[in-house]
């Protein structure tokens, strides 16, 4: 739905509870769209596509970026003189 500003002044409470209840409500200024009305407690819920191609572009973004070092447990070996004690 959409509507003027102007309008919607006097029909404020009725268009709050139409996009509670889902409907898409969109204000309009001199004839264009301006702003959308949507319930703050909508929580869009992925789908397991979606979800899938955020994981692969995750992936993707830190393919490569990783270096190989040593293991945990040489990690800390430039610490430490061939007699094992600090250098």
């Amino acid at each position: 739905m959409h509507i003027s500003v102007t309008d919607a002044k006097a029909q404020l409470t009725d268009l709050v509870r139409q996009a509670e209840a889902g409907e898409e409500i969109i204000l309009t200024r001199h004839g264009h769209a301006a702003v959308r009305l949507v319930p703050v407690n909508v929580k869009k819920v992925m789908t397991p596509e979606e979800r899938g191609k955020i994981i692969e572009a995750i992936r993707q973004s830190v393919r490569g970026k990783a270096t190989p070092g040593p293991d945990a447990a040489h990690s800390a070996d430039f610490l430490y003189g061939e007699d094992g004690l600090p250098k």
